[in-house]
């Protein structure tokens, strides 16, 4: 898939940034630094814009569906439906030969289009095989993000299709990936004020980390005003997903609780105040990928059969994560403390 398109725009060389390899249905890429990531249980979109000058750059991985036609038929429909659906275009588009892929065949086309006073140049590449068929939208309006689309371009890999045509990824039971990293960040808060709670300033975060190798990291972070120091702790382990069922098998983990920094400020610690015990848990989590219209974000609910040591008491065992970029934590480690993920784009 990584060789079936090049820009007529420019010829160039791209280095190969090391980065989180992250994956949806049938599809694996990586995401390019700084760019916005929305998931959705039909597709992931990520892009990058300049509000000042205009300038942008998106692409879409369109969830795999059933498609019975040939592989040229397939494009051409997708070229209608996704192409002159979202933008004017007013030529054909450029071919280039097919290819194939891990049992895909693998085709794309780029034109020109206007989007209101906007030019630019669209590509679609769609991959068919096993009765299955998926596509990824490229668009940009400017020569500014080449080398982060060629880079994202040269990522793309596509799951094997075995012979009874059903692709391998570890899925949920809608089809949608969860490796990548879920966050719940809440902020402390001391009363309300015309019916608006107040915020004191502390705040309460824990992230799970899920990457395609099948390890985890999991990390929790407490810094309440109203409390003398700071609680941290790290956990990791492998991760498995069948269906709905989400199993964590520990293998490590610490904790305890450290002095707040002399400067008062909450991104900062001071020494480690006391160590503390962490039970390594292993929990099989049901779990739901809930889209929420109004943040246009899936969200990962994790139940489990009884109160956890990483969520502790809650309503129904169940506990609500939002998506964030790999690389973009608020959670940072103790002085000291190493959990083994540092180079996998956590800090």
């Amino acid at each position: 898939m990584r060789k079936a398109l090049v820009f007529t725009m420019i010829i160039l060389t791209c280095t190969r940034v090391v980065a989180q390899q992250q994956s949806f249905d049938v599809v694996s890429y990586t995401a390019p630094q700084g760019w916005q990531q929305q998931r959705t249980e039909g597709g992931v979109q990520l892009s990058v814009s300049d509000k000042q000058s205009g300038a942008y750059a998106v692409a879409v991985i369109v969830k795999a569906k059933d498609a019975d036609a040939d592989p040229k038929s397939n494009f051409d429909i997708e070229w209608a439906k996704l192409v002159k659906g979202t933008v004017q275009v007013n030529e054909a588009p450029a071919m280039l030969s097919p290819e194939k892929e891990k049992g895909w065949e693998i085709i794309s086309g780029t034109a020109h289009y206007t989007d209101g006073g906007q030019k630019g140049l669209v590509t679609l590449m769609t991959a068919t095989g096993g009765g299955k068929m998926a596509s990824v939208v490229l668009m940009t309006n400017t020569d500014r993000y080449q080398d982060e689309l060629l880079a994202f371009l040269h990522s793309l890999g596509l799951s094997d299709i075995p012979q009874n045509g059903a692709a391998v990824n570890e899925q949920g039971s809608n089809g949608a990936s969860i490796a990548g990293l879920w966050v719940r960040y809440t902020i402390e808060t001391s009363g309300y004020a015309n019916g608006f709670p107040q915020p004191s300033g502390g705040y309460f975060r824990k992230e799970y980390a899920f990457y395609d190798d099948g390890t985890y990291l999991f990390r929790m972070k407490n810094w309440a005003v109203y409390v003398k120091e700071i609680q941290y702790v790290y956990e990791s382990g492998t991760w498995r997903l069948n269906g709905n069922q989400l199993t964590i098998t520990p293998r490590e983990g610490n904790g305890g609780w450290w002095a707040k920094a002399k400067s008062g400020k909450t991104s900062g610690w001071g020494g480690l105040a006391q160590s503390g015990s962490w039970k390594l848990e292993p929990v099989t989590y049901t779990i739901d990928l809930h889209y929420y219209s109004g943040s246009n974000e899936t969200h990962l609910v994790l139940q489990s059969p009884s109160p956890t040591e990483r969520e502790g008491k809650l309503e129904d065992n169940k506990e609500t994560y939002s998506p964030r970029a790999i690389g973009h934590s608020l959670i940072d480690n103790p002085p000291g403390i190493r959990t083994g993920f540092e180079g996998k784009g956590m800090r």
